[in-house]
């Protein structure tokens, strides 16, 4: 069984807390992402910004987006795996969770890494691949990741 670490994509771009809103957005489009991991002064993961947290959190609700922070939109606390887990886990993450990206962290909760569903479908891990956009996509609750 393939490790995590094999499709993950190492050393993502991160913000903190007090990176400004408008600087996370930028992060993502320089780093063609959909989400950006918020990590602690130490590096360790406490949540994540999304493409979808900015539009939901922010934009739709009115909050001055000039001022904003990655706090008043990301979602914490961020669902992740460890570093020595199966892509299996990672995988059933995604289906269970109901999300597209998934950051991967070290034993001392330190970000690592991000895979994400892109990741896994050019490692050619069609079939899981394509069994994790079934779930995912599946109309019912929705996770806020």
């Amino acid at each position: 069984m393939a490790n995590v670490t094999s499709v993950m994509t190492a050393n993502p771009a991160s913000c903190t807390v007090e990176t400004p809103l408008r600087e996370v957005a930028r992060m993502m489009i320089e780093n063609d992402c959909g989400q950006i991991p918020v990590v602690d002064p130490a590096g360790k993961l406490v949540g994540v910004v999304t493409d979808r947290d900015i539009t939901v959190r922010i934009v739709a609700e009115g909050h001055d987006t000039m001022t904003a922070t990655a706090k008043d939109a990301m979602s914490q606390p961020a669902k992740s795996v460890r570093d020595d887990s199966s892509l299996k886990d990672a995988t059933a993450l995604m289906e269970s969770a109901k999300i597209r990206r998934v950051p991967v962290v070290d034993a001392g909760g330190k970000l690592a890494g991000i895979v994400s569903l892109a990741d896994v479908a050019l490692a050619g891990k069609d079939n899981q691949a394509a069994e994790v956009v079934k779930q995912v996509s599946e109309p019912g609750k929705t996770a806020k990741h």
